[in-house]
């Protein structure tokens, strides 16, 4: 505790000043922390003063705050460049790097549980076995019967279930939150985790049920997450498909697609369209046209790291009731096979 209070006090995080009136003082709070070795033997012990964010009030106590961080995308591509150059890797850890910037306004920040690497003359292996474990401990599904993929197929949810409401709505929140960090090294847990983020606001039963199934899932793939080849070809290659009014509420399509370089899975998204495409082609479309910017933004990327890239990328897309451009103002030729009604 007196390392953090002169770290503090170094840094310069503070003026003490008398409170001026009309302001409010939010309060701090001390948060205790023992760090094992790998022994399991005890390291030190840490502790944090970390401010009562939460007792804030959005337009009053503060606005919108926004912070550069780096997109985990880019995280990948560096980490696929080093693999593929069999690049040394190091690690730097800043002593209280959150001190160190200059900001307008307060930013409070929780740091997440960490992701395991690891390497060999084969490539980089990315996972977050340790963080899924907790999990399925926390959830209470350690010992849960495990299931092969994390949701059916022909399960179409929608918020106006008939199925009860959650008397506690804020576990289902957090357990989906908990559910999209592991999508950082888990993109075959994506398409499940975009459907059920959409009831955050009202979960019912229904959904809760859908939730605990990927942790059936994840029960049977702890430690499933990315390998990053070693190979000296660095082309990138994108797959981009679409799920036609997907969404029964709204029946807004949903994008998704996967970038790799050669083999190494760098970048992935599952998410609905912004509107309402009316036939299966045009969402089709606008997932290339969203796959497309994603390949363009690393393409730069790789040139900003100095990374030669032989052109063009390469994006494939596997449609059988994909049309030419010029059908898609025709009102005679359509690729839809059935109607849906714009709400």
């Amino acid at each position: 505790m007196t390392d953090e209070i002169k770290a503090l006090e170094h840094n310069k995080t503070w003026d003490l000043a008398i409170l001026p009136p009309n302001k409010t003082a939010i309060g701090c709070k001390w948060v205790y922390r023992v760090k094992f070795k790998a022994d399991g033997s005890v390291e030190r012990y840490k502790a944090r003063l970390v401010a009562k964010g939460y007792t804030q009030q959005e337009g009053l106590d503060f606005f919108d705050t926004y912070s550069l961080v780096a997109k985990m995308t880019t995280v990948r591509v560096l980490l696929a460049i080093a693999a593929a150059k069999q690049w040394y890797l190091h690690q730097l850890d800043v002593n209280n790097a959150f001190l160190h910037g200059d900001l307008n306004g307060e930013v409070y920040m929780r740091l997440p549980l960490g992701i395991e690497v690891a390497r060999s003359v084969k490539g980089i292996v990315l996972s977050q076995r340790k963080y899924a474990l907790y999990v399925l401990k926390d959830s209470g599904f350690s010992g849960s019967k495990p299931v092969g993929f994390p949701m059916e197929s022909s399960l179409k949810l929608t918020a106006n279930d008939s199925s009860p409401l959650l008397s506690n709505p804020a576990s289902y929140r957090r357990l989906i939150g908990r559910l999209l960090y592991l999508t950082i090294t888990r993109p075959d847990l994506a398409y499940a985790v975009q459907a059920l983020s959409q009831f955050m606001s009202n979960p019912h039963s229904t959904h809760l049920q859908a939730a605990e199934r990927v942790l059936r899932y994840i029960k049977a793939t702890p430690g499933q997450g990315l390998f990053l080849k070693a190979s000296s070809d660095l082309h990138l290659k994108a797959y981009s498909d679409s799920e036609w009014g997907g969404c029964i509420d709204t029946r807004r399509s949903v994008t998704g697609f996967t970038v790799f370089i050669r083999d190494s899975l760098i970048s992935w998204k599952s998410k609905k369209q912004p509107i309402v495409s009316r036939s299966s082609a045009k969402a089709e479309y606008r997932a290339l046209a969203t796959t497309t910017c994603e390949l363009q933004w690393l393409v730069y990327l790789l040139a900003d790291l100095n990374v030669k890239h032989p052109q063009p990328a390469l994006l494939l897309v596997l449609d059988k009731y994909l049309p030419a451009s010029k059908q898609l103002n025709s009102q005679s030729q359509r690729a839809a096979h059935k109607r849906l009604e714009v709400k």
